[in-house]
């Protein structure tokens, strides 16, 4: 699948719309051309500051944004790549705190497409190879790398030795990619995925993890210590317990109380116990107790159970509380079942999903929470059609789009909206609602 974008400014766009015409050649994995590619700019991810690496299914963004936050907090000037952008592409590259300029976003995917010239590169590999070269470019003191998408064979898997690598919360998402036959690789499906996540791990760096079943565990233990990487198991080698007021950390070096994240959502506080035991894996550089509570509670990441603020869509509903997230998979469910639940909240449901996600992983956990479901579109994208979510017992409509479904719920006098099931229709309704991630 493409992964649209759109830029106000002509010379950003121009570099759009030939980043657009890219495509993942069919059966094509492994990371050559990106190393290809690398190598044509000069290599400069060889180049960058030191960098924390983390991949995961669900979390991994959230555990990124907590790791940026706590660094800042420490004076520490970080750069960052994310993915995907929710409203503008120059979401995924953050050079020293900011968002990459567009003047300066245009001549990076310049370079890089005419560096590319004659070899077949993905969009998301061009991104990151602008990424690096920005890096390489900027003065830093650290880099915070999100991976886009598995790990063992993706485009950010270049880097030769980061500080620590980190892997959030595993799930089953992108079967079609990271549960294809392979010989030699786990056939239990939650393994498999803890194998392709675990594909950054490098000898002699950290790789820190959350709590899985036993048998992942147990597959973590005997594939690290093959390759000599030190594991740091949740529960084993680190431990983190939230209560109602605090987060109780401890860990090799000892223990902190930690406040509880501003970000919504129980799972919150997992992804920033994950990142405090990301960063207390180094020795490289110094974060004192203070700075692991500044960023904690500074951290934000949009379109994760993110109440809306005033805007054209939420005026077309006043006074009713708009909730947003992005979770497409069993685990987003459930974490989003949890937080309902948590806050006795029962909206209406605003569902949009692309082709190949699998409606009944959301709904499934959402369905007797929810009071009725409205089915929208997710702009630029296929999507399930509406039969795809009968079964469950609750009423169902469509809508064209967001704004109509709010005016069609406006009538029902709502207690609280959701609108989830894509972070592409989340970046829709951020836009829509004049809410740009900064």
């Amino acid at each position: 699948m493409k992964d649209f974008a759109v830029s106000d400014a002509p010379a950003v766009q121009a570099q759009l719309d030939r980043l657009a015409a890219l495509s993942l050649p069919q059966g094509r994995i492994g990371l050559d051309a990106i190393r290809t590619l690398l190598a044509r700019l000069g290599n400069p991810h060889l180049n960058i500051p030191p960098a924390f690496h983390v991949a995961g299914t669900n979390g991994k963004g959230s555990t990124c944004a907590f790791l940026r936050a706590i660094l800042e907090a420490q004076g520490y000037k970080v750069h960052a790549i994310t993915s995907p952008h929710l409203v503008r592409y120059n979401e995924r590259i953050r050079i020293a705190g900011e968002l990459v300029s567009d003047d300066e976003l245009a001549g990076l995917l310049a370079e890089v497409l005419d560096a590319a010239d004659g070899l077949e590169v993905s969009f998301f590999e061009t991104t990151i190879a602008a990424s690096f070269l920005a890096f390489a470019r900027h003065p830093a003191d650290v880099c915070v790398i999100e991976v886009g998408l598995g790990g063992r064979f993706d485009a950010t898997n270049v880097l030769p030795a980061p500080l620590a690598c980190g892997m959030a919360t595993l799930g089953i998402d992108h079967e079609r990619f990271l549960l294809a036959p392979e010989d030699g690789t786990p056939t239990q499906p939650l393994t498999r995925i803890a194998f392709e996540k675990a594909g950054i791990r490098r000898p002699h760096v950290p790789l820190v993890t959350q709590s899985y079943p036993p048998e992942v565990v147990a597959f973590l233990q005997s594939l690290t210590a093959s390759d000599d990487v030190p594991l740091l198991a949740r529960d084993a080698q680190w431990k983190a317990q939230a209560t109602r007021d605090a987060i109780w950390y401890e860990d090799s070096h000892g223990a902190l109380t930690l406040p509880l994240p501003t970000m919504p959502g129980a799972h919150q506080a997992d992804n920033a116990a994950l990142a405090t035991a990301i960063l207390r894996a180094q020795d490289v550089l110094r974060i004192d107790p203070q700075a692991f509570a500044e960023g904690i509670r500074a951290a934000h990441w949009p379109a994760r159970m993110q109440l809306l603020g005033q805007g054209p869509l939420t005026a077309l509903v006043p006074g009713t509380p708009v909730w947003l997230d992005g979770g497409h998979n069993r685990d987003a469910g459930l974490a989003l079942e949890k937080f309902l639940r948590a806050h006795e909240i029962a909206p209406h449901l605003i569902l949009g999903m692309i082709a190949g996600k699998d409606p009944g992983a959301l709904l499934d956990p959402l369905h007797r929470l929810v009071e009725s479901v409205t089915l929208v579109p997710v702009p630029g994208h296929d999507c399930h059609p509406p039969e795809a979510f009968a079964g469950w017992s609750l009423p169902t409509s469509t809508a064209p789009d967001v704004s109509t479904a709010l005016r069609e719920l406006e009538r029902l006098q709502p207690r609280a909206v959701l609108i989830a099931g894509s972070l592409y229709l989340a970046g829709a309704v951020l836009g829509a609602n004049g809410e740009l991630p900064d």
